[in-house]
């Protein structure tokens, strides 16, 4: 297993707005909708713009300005069959859902969309709706058990032709799935996406993960992070699962005019609504058993972004941003999940002035290591050869 970055592009996500309350929890104008109309025109930009993947959120009750939610299996397939090339990342939650089921569901949006579905498993942090439907809620780390095994069942059902678990969340005998999800080379299944910043949550990510998503961080937090995943993996015998962060990504001509959009959104804050959503996530993160849960750092400005996405520094001007997401590349993140004020504006924006910049950046750092890759030396490595 290499720690160096995967190669090729970096690919990018957006968080689906099918929650209503846009993407900040502030007063601040969002030219943003929560309905299909909205989301199926702004998955076509998307995918026009540059956009790989889209991840549809998963709340089930209101809460902390989030009034109305669509389901995330059935609009993420609506998604995909209004599109061509964007992969689409259904979030669920283990508990709420059974694998079984969740497969079958997968394995036909998989045949419908020509192998674009993808999923994300989340274990959970708004104990209300757990509650509130009747469900067991479980404390931290051991949601991450119930999430390992959910993972384990979901591959072994869509891999195997008699899928067999006995675990301590769920019990699969002689499972036959058929048909199964379309295999390519290199996808097997749907891709298995997770989040979540504790040990317990990169551990796991190491051991059945495709993709872990983290929240917003900055540099030292990526590389905190990406260290340990990949140490998880190597102590699994696997191959690290692939690296995507969180951004809240505020793209205009000046760093100034930028800033100032971030100044109004915090000025004008849900106050209520933010400390009712921090009070919830850091009581659910609390319980594991060194502190390190989501949230448990998060300052108040941070949450105003749901998932710390100003932490990740995307705030400026199109060539700051870009040079900002080449260094995180650096770094090793394959993929970045971005969140934004006006969707259709801001991601024509985005896909017009900096993914372009992006493209030119990773051109110039691919070039020099493509000849020093290329380069073959005999005898003594030549004197300031890359290494």
């Amino acid at each position: 297993m290499s720690d160096l970055p995967a190669p090729g592009p970096a690919r990018f996500a957006y968080w689906v707005p099918n929650v209503s309350g846009g993407l900040v929890t502030s007063t601040i104008e969002q030219r943003t909708d929560w309905g299909y109309d909205y989301n199926r025109k702004l998955a076509v930009l998307a995918e026009n713009n540059g956009f790989d993947y889209a991840l549809s959120q998963v709340r089930y009750m209101a809460s902390y300005g989030a009034e109305f939610q669509h389901e995330s299996t059935s609009f993420s397939l609506a998604l995909l069959l209004a599109t061509e090339r964007l992969k689409v990342i259904a979030a669920v939650h283990p508990g709420l859902w059974h694998p079984g089921v969740l497969a079958k569901l997968g394995a036909t949006a998989d045949h419908l969309s020509g192998g674009r579905f993808a999923v994300n498993v989340v274990s959970g942090w708004f104990k209300g709706e757990f509650s509130a439907l009747g469900e067991p809620w479980l404390e931290h780390d051991e949601r991450y058990r119930r999430a390992e095994e959910f993972i384990r069942a979901l591959r072994s059902i869509w891999t195997e032709d008699h899928a067999e678990l006995a675990g301590d969340f769920y019990r699969i005998r002689d499972f036959s799935l058929k048909p199964k999800p379309l295999g390519t080379a290199g996808r097997p299944h749907p891709e298995i996406f997770q989040g979540g910043n504790s040990t317990a949550a990169r551990a796991m990510a190491g051991r059945v993960s495709d993709w872990y998503f983290s929240n917003g961080k900055d540099f030292d937090g990526v590389t905190e992070q990406l260290r340990d995943v990949r140490a998880a993996a190597a102590s699994a015998g696997r191959t690290a699962p692939r690296f995507g962060l969180n951004g809240f990504l505020i793209a205009r001509d000046t760093e100034a005019e930028a800033r100032e959009v971030l100044r109004e959104i915090i000025a004008k804050a849900d106050t209520e609504a933010v400390h009712g959503f921090g009070a919830a996530v850091r009581q659910a993160g609390q319980s594991t058993a060194d502190g390190t849960g989501m949230w448990q750092d998060s300052s108040f400005e941070d949450l105003v972004q749901y998932n710390d996405g100003f932490r990740t520094g995307l705030i400026g001007t199109p060539e700051q941003i870009a040079e900002r997401i080449v260094a995180y590349k650096r770094l090793g993140v394959d993929l970045f999940l971005l969140g934004f004020l006006h969707y259709l504006e801001d991601v024509e924006y985005f896909g017009r002035r900096v993914l372009p910049l992006v493209r030119e950046l990773e051109a110039q750092e691919d070039g020099p290591r493509a000849a020093a890759d290329t380069a073959q030396p005999t005898g003594p490595a030549v004197s300031g050869a890359r290494r």
